[in-house]
């Protein structure tokens, strides 16, 4: 996982031409916003949003994370888009149609030779077939400080128009493919956030599709309105009950007692030092989210 625990319960779109969405940034809950030249942006309005970028950055707000979605290094915008995105020192750069892992070495490469921070880390939308067929390669990555992965985006409206499955509701052809992206991310110490939900009207549909990929081992959910915000935060959150059972299985750890043991006794069920591993992340979350 990433050293630094930050959440990303909540990660909104936002065009970077769309200066009404931008104005609301301030007062927004959602843990990072993606600042959009792709496909929010217009083709004809491509080279303007770029243009806008540094006095986005100007003004940024400390509480969230920021992070820039390029377009596709090897369209006429992509290398501006990259460079322009480093020299406004964001969090991340999402890259879009990742396909292999040499897309994401190459993107690092331009950030290095053109001396970004080691802080700026790049992002990957896992959206096309071959990115799933090369998806453990690509993971791998994540275990290396130096690639700068830090983070899978699902685009799941990419993957649906790219291999022709039906789009249900309950996304069942879509599960198999989910599943793989989570896995793929854990095993490379990356986190892994969900696809955006189209209908932002609906938002008890949104609600349930939140809980479910919570339940898949999703991180977070990216959105498209501010109205998925608060769903999103609530479903990705830790349970009262959960950091209940955390606290009590780190607290029975430190016990005098229980100094060395890998394996102890607590309220009838046998606890190992893997669930204080999973307890020590839940609290650390819980912290986070509280502090933002």
């Amino acid at each position: 996982m990433t050293q630094t625990y930050r959440p990303r319960r909540s990660v909104l779109y936002i065009p970077a031409s769309n200066d009404k969405a931008l104005a609301k940034l301030p007062s927004l809950a959602c843990d990072a916003v993606i600042i959009d030249l792709e496909d929010a942006v217009a083709p004809a309005d491509k080279i303007a949003a770029r243009e806008k970028l540094a006095g986005i950055f100007a003004d940024r707000p400390g509480r969230c994370e920021m992070v820039v979605r390029v377009n596709a290094l090897p369209s006429e915008w992509g290398a501006d888009d990259l460079l322009a995105a480093a020299k406004c020192e964001p969090d991340g750069i999402l890259l879009p149609k990742v396909d292999k892992p040499r897309d994401i070495l190459e993107a690092g490469d331009v950030l290095d030779d053109n001396f970004a921070p080691d802080e700026v880390k790049l992002w990957a939308m896992i959206e096309t077939p071959k990115a799933l067929l090369n998806i453990g390669a690509i993971a791998e990555l994540g275990l290396d400080p130096a690639s700068r992965l830090n983070c899978f985006v699902a685009g799941t409206n990419d993957l649906v128009k790219d291999t022709g499955i039906l789009a249900t509701p309950d996304r069942r052809y879509l599960v198999a493919w989910l599943m793989q992206m989570v896995l793929a991310a854990r095993a490379g110490g990356l986190d892994m956030l969900d696809g955006v939900s189209n209908d932002f009207r609906d938002l008890d549909a949104f609600a349930r599709e939140c809980t479910e990929a919570a339940a898949m081992g999703f991180d977070g959910k990216s959105l498209i309105h501010p109205a998925q915000i608060e769903a999103a935060n609530r479903a990705f959150a830790p349970s009262v009950e959960a950091l209940i059972e955390a606290r009590a299985v780190k607290d029975a750890f430190a016990l005098t007692e229980n100094a060395g043991k890998g394996v102890i006794a607590l309220n009838g069920k046998m606890v190992e030092r893997l669930h204080l591993a999973q307890a020590e992340k839940l609290l650390a979350k819980a912290a986070a989210i509280g502090a933002s």
